[in-house]
């Protein structure tokens, strides 16, 4: 991808600290943990469990202060990336009583836009994100892969710069999942908006992503960084996909001890 085809912010992680509890109940979670971001780059975030990676995207959404570091946007610091970033996770959070049309919009409908507008732009997109014909359906009608499909829709509707995906695909099974890594692909090269993906599938980051960062054991911080310059769709049998792939495993496991 060439820097002329990127669109959106760019952010810079630096120096971020976060910790619960005190004294000697004190739990750290990241430290010193520090990244950029090309405007429009799909990066992906992989490392064992409990390393922070939720917390991580906690923090840049704003639900929960960091201890210490600085957030940049477009080069200027800021608390969190509120009002800026979409943010989707693991469980798809639709609300039973609603149907696909009305799911997809509430994100819409939170920041102000009349329903019939936000109704009318989502009709737009059914086909695209595979819903034409299920927009009356509630979420107990749908397969695992379609409610994850609102979702995304629900979060690509709040026109948001940076997309933060939490796991988005986690609970699926790997024939379900597999079919939504190349939906996703299609639908962020179509909008190419800044995406962060915590996934611990180093096969999936690989298919998806422009660069990969591979995280610590707790208190997290980045051990290493991957990119892959290579055309998708991606082969997962190519040569070039498994070379990566072993360098992320060696990097996780030479990660898997951290001085205090």
């Amino acid at each position: 991808m060439s820097e002329k085809e990127l669109k959106g912010p760019f952010l810079s992680v630096e120096g971020l600290q976060k910790a619960y509890g005190e004294g000697g109940d004190k739990l750290e979670i990241l430290r010193q943990l520090s990244f950029q971001v090309r405007p429009g780059e799909f990066l992906s975030i992989v490392g064992p469990s409990g390393c922070g990676k939720s917390t991580l995207f906690n923090i840049l959404a704003g639900l929960i202060p960091p201890d210490r570091g600085v957030l940049r946007l477009d080069g200027t610091p800021v608390a969190n990336l509120k009002g800026r970033v979409a943010y989707m996770q693991q469980k798809d959070l639709l609300l039973p009583w609603r149907n696909v049309l009305d799911n997809a919009i509430l994100g819409m409908e939170i920041q102000g836009v009349p329903k019939s507008r936000a109704r009318e732009e989502a009709r737009q997109l059914l086909e695209t994100f595979g819903l034409k014909g299920f927009e009356d359906h509630l979420p107990r009608e749908l397969s695992g892969g379609m409610r994850q499909r609102v979702a995304l829709m629900r979060t690509i509707l709040c026109h948001k710069e940076i997309l933060l995906l939490d796991e988005p695909f986690g609970a699926l099974d790997a024939i379900t999942r597999a079919g939504m890594q190349r939906w996703l692909l299609e639908v962020w090269m179509r909008f190419r908006q800044t995406v962060l993906l915590v996934t611990h599938d180093v096969e999936e980051s690989l298919l998806l992503s422009d660069r990969v960062l591979v995280m610590s054991k707790r208190p997290g911080r980045i051990e290493g960084e991957v990119h892959i310059p290579l055309d998708r769709p991606r082969d997962p049998t190519h040569p070039e996909v498994v070379s990566r792939k072993a360098r992320i495993l060696n990097i996780l496991e030479k990660g898997q001890t951290y001085p205090s």
